[in-house]
C-alpha cells in the first residue's frame, strides 16, 4: 500500500526535529539507547487518571514490576498493556501517558507490565512473561480492581506481544490433548504492531526507511537483540502473519500510520484477521509516524487513535 499523504503532518515537525539530532540506537548500544528512549519519552505530558499505583506481578521466571491505572471506582474490565521499544528499550515510565489516557477515555482499568528485555532476555522471554501475566490477571483480577473481563494491548513491540499472547491462548484452548485452559481474552488493542517476518520485503519498510522516528536499520538492530537463534525465524508467535489460521482470535483494534516502516504489515494483519472471521476495527492515519499515539496533547491524531481503541473496547461489552 503506497502512502497517500505527501509528508508527515505539520504537528509532528517539532518531534521529528528533536529526534533528528539524536543518534540512532544501533549507533550507541543498548544502555545508551535505553537512556535516550527514556529522555525522548519524558517530553510527552502526563494525563490525569482517577488513581494509579505500582505493584508486582508474577512473570514466567519471577516477579515483574507493573503499574495499575484505575479509571474510576468499583470493579471494571482490565487492559493488560505491554509497552513498545523494540523489545530492548522502554518501561513503565516511558508509556505512562498512553496508559493514563486509555484508562481515562475507555473506563477500563489498565495494568502496564515491565516484561523482561533483550538482549539480556531474548525471545521468547518477553512473550512468556506477557502470557504468564495475562493468565494470572484473568485468575486474579482483584489486583487491578477487575471484574473478570480482560483485554490485551500494546504499541509496536508490545502490540506484537499482544498478538502472540492471543494466539497462544487460542491454541491452548484448541489443544484437545491437554486439560489446560488459556486466558479468556476479550479484545486486542494493537497500535502499529510488529506482525511480519523481518525477511519479508514490505514496501513501507523501504519507503519509510529513514527520517520518520523508527528507521529500518534500528528495526534490524532490535531484531538482532531480540531473536538470537535462527530456530525462531518461522515462529508464528513471533511473527503472527506466518500463521495459516487466525480464526478464533479475540476482536482487535489495529492502528496504523502512513510514514511507519511497519505500516504494510499492520494493514495486512488487519485484513488477515478480518478474512478469518475476526471482528476488526482498523484506523489508519496516513500523515502519522510510528509512535504517534504517545504524542498525546501534542498531535491531534494521538487523541483520535485512543478514541479508536476505546471504540473497539466498547464493542466488546
Amino acid at each position: 500500500m503506497a502512502n497517500e499523504a505527501d509528508e508527515p503532518h505539520q504537528q509532528l515537525k517539532p518531534i521529528l526535529d528533536m529526534v533528528s539530532d539524536t543518534p540512532n540506537f544501533e549507533e550507541v548500544g543498548v544502555e545508551m539507547a535505553r537512556q535516550q528512549f527514556d529522555a525522548v519519552s519524558a517530553f510527552t505530558p502526563s494525563h490525569e487518571v482517577y488513581d494509579e499505583f505500582d505493584t508486582r506481578v508474577p512473570g514466567a521466571d519471577g516477579e515483574l514490576d507493573a503499574r495499575v491505572y484505575l479509571a474510576g471506582e468499583g470493579e471494571r474490565p482490565v487492559v493488560v498493556y505491554f509497552h513498545g521499544g523494540g523489545f530492548v528499550v522502554g518501561g513503565l515510565d516511558t508509556h505512562d501517558n498512553i496508559c493514563q489516557k486509555l484508562a481515562d477515555e475507555s473506563g477500563w482499568n489498565v495494568i502496564s507490565v515491565d516484561y523482561r528485555l533483550a538482549p539480556e532476555h531474548p525471545f521468547p522471554a518477553a512473550l512468556e512473561d506477557a502470557y504468564a501475566v495475562t493468565e494470572w490477571i484473568t485468575e486474579n483480577p482483584d489486583i487491578a480492581n477487575g471484574n473478570g473481563t480482560v483485554a490485551v494491548g500494546g504499541d509496536s513491540a508490545g502490540a506484537n506481544l499482544s498478538t502472540g499472547v492471543s494466539l497462544m491462548a487460542r491454541d491452548v484452548e484448541r489443544n484437545v490433548t491437554s486439560e489446560e485452559t488459556g486466558p479468556d481474552i476479550a479484545h486486542q488493542v494493537l497500535f502499529y504492531p510488529v506482525c511480519g517476518s523481518p525477511f519479508e520485503e514490505y514496501p513501507s519498510r523501504e519507503e519509510n526507511a529513514e527520517g520518520y522516528f523508527l528507521e529500518r536499520d534500528t528495526m534490524e538492530w532490535f531484531h538482532d537483540q531480540y531473536v538470537q537463534s535462527a530456530v525462531h525465524y518461522r515462529n508464528e508467535y513471533l511473527a503472527p502473519l506466518l500463521a495459516d489460521d487466525l480464526s478464533g482470535l479475540p476482536s482487535a483494534t489495529v492502528v496504523t500510520a502512513g510514514f511507519d516502516p511497519l505500516r504494510d504489515e499492520g494493514i495486512e494483519y488487519a485484513e488477515a484477521l478480518e478474512a478469518d472471521g475476526v471482528d476488526v476495527f482498523h484506523a489508519h492515519y496516513e500523515s502519522m509516524i510510528h509512535g504517534f499515539a504517545s504524542f498525546i496533547g501534542m498531535v491531534d491524531a494521538s487523541d483520535d487513535a485512543i478514541r479508536a481503541a476505546v471504540s473497539g473496547l466498547d464493542a466488546t461489552q
